[in-house]
C-alpha cells in the first residue's frame, strides 16, 4: 500500500482506484473510433457539397426544389394540412392495435373447434400483407362508395381509414403473434396446471409479457403508418401530400414537396430515435 493509501485507510477513507489497463485501452479505442467517424463523415459531406453544385443541371434543380420564397409562402399551409394527417393517424392507431390483437388471437386458437377462426386469421394476414397498401386504398376507397351509399357513408375519410386499418392490422397481428410465440410453452403448462382456462392464460400470463416484448416493433409500424396516411390523398382528402401537390401546380415548382418532407422528418426522426433507445434498453435488460 502506498503512503497516501495508508493515510486514507487510517482516516477511514476508501482508496481512490485509478483506471485499469483495460479501461485505458477501451477509452483509447473509443477516441480513435470517434475521430475516424468524424473524419469520414466530414469527407463525405465535403464531397457531396462540393460535387453536387458542379452537376450541369444543378441551377435548374436548385430553382425547382429550393426556392426560399415559395417555401416561406407555402410552409404554413402545409403545416395546417399536416394536422389532418395527425388526426387520421390518431383514430387509425387504436383501431389497428385492437384489430391486430384480435387477429393474432384468432391465429393462436388451438382448439380443433376453432380451426375456422384460425383459418380466417391466416387468410386475412396473407391477403392484406400480400397487397400493397395503395391498392387496398384504391379498391376500398373507390369500390365501396361506388355501391351508391348515401352520405356520410360514401366519405373517403371513412373508407380510406378502413383500408389503412385493414392493411396495418395484418402487420401488427404478425408482430403480436411473434411476441405470443416467444413465451415459453412451460408457462402455458404451468398456468394450465393451476386450473386457468386458455383465455385466462392468455389474459393473465401470455399477453402481458408478449405485448411488452413487441412494443419496439409496433412502434416501428406506427412510424410507417404516420407516413402512409398520406396515401389517402389519392382518394380525396386534402392532407399534406395533396396540399403540396396543389401548391406545386399553383407555383409550377416542387419546393412545397420539400417542405412536406421536412415536416414528416420533424415527426418521424425523433420517433425513430426513441424506438432505437427503447430497443437498446430492452436488449440491455435481456443481456
Amino acid at each position: 500500500m502506498t503512503p497516501d493509501g495508508m493515510k486514507d485507510a487510517a482516516a477511514g477513507l476508501k482508496p481512490v482506484r485509478g483506471p485499469t489497463r483495460r479501461e485505458v485501452r477501451e477509452a483509447r479505442l473509443r477516441r480513435r473510433s470517434m475521430l475516424i467517424a468524424a473524419a469520414s463523415t466530414a469527407f463525405v459531406v465535403t464531397l457531396v457539397v462540393g460535387l453536387v453544385p458542379m452537376a450541369p443541371g444543378w441551377e435548374r434543380v436548385q430553382k425547382s426544389f429550393f426556392n426560399p420564397d415559395i417555401f416561406a409562402e407555402t410552409f404554413p399551409g402545409l403545416l395546417g394540412a399536416f394536422l389532418l394527417d395527425v388526426m387520421i393517424f390518431a383514430w387509425c392507431a387504436p383501431m389497428i392495435a385492437v384489430l391486430g390483437l384480435v387477429i393474432a388471437l384468432a391465429r393462436d386458437a388451438r382448439s380443433p373447434a376453432l380451426f375456422p377462426l384460425r383459418l380466417f386469421g391466416t387468410i386475412y394476414n396473407d391477403v392484406f400483407r400480400g397487397v400493397p397498401v395503395i391498392l387496398v386504398i384504391y379498391l376500398v376507397g373507390f369500390g365501396i362508395p361506388g355501391l351508391g351509399l348515401p352520405r356520410p357513408w360514401n366519405s373517403p375519410y371513412i373508407w380510406g381509414t378502413v383500408a389503412v386499418v385493414l392493411t396495418y392490422s395484418a402487420y401488427v397481428a404478425e408482430v403480436y403473434r411473434t411476441g405470443i410465440e416467444s413465451i415459453h410453452e412451460s408457462q402455458r403448462a404451468a398456468a394450465t396446471s393451476l386450473g386457468l382456462s386458455h383465455w385466462d392464460t392468455m389474459r393473465y400470463v401470455i399477453l402481458p409479457q408478449a405485448i411488452r416484448r413487441v412494443i419496439p416493433a409496433n412502434m416501428n409500424l406506427l412510424i410507417a403508418l404516420q407516413k402512409d396516411v398520406a396515401l389517402l390523398s389519392f382518394i380525396g382528402p386534402v392532407e399534406i401530400l395533396r396540399q403540396a401537390g396543389v401548391y406545386k401546380s399553383i407555383h409550377a415548382n416542387f419546393t412545397p414537396y420539400l417542405g412536406a418532407a421536412l415536416i414528416f422528418l420533424a415527426v418521424t426522426v425523433p420517433a425513430t430515435r426513441a424506438v432505437d433507445r427503447m430497443i437498446a434498453r430492452q436488449n440491455k435488460a435481456r443481456s
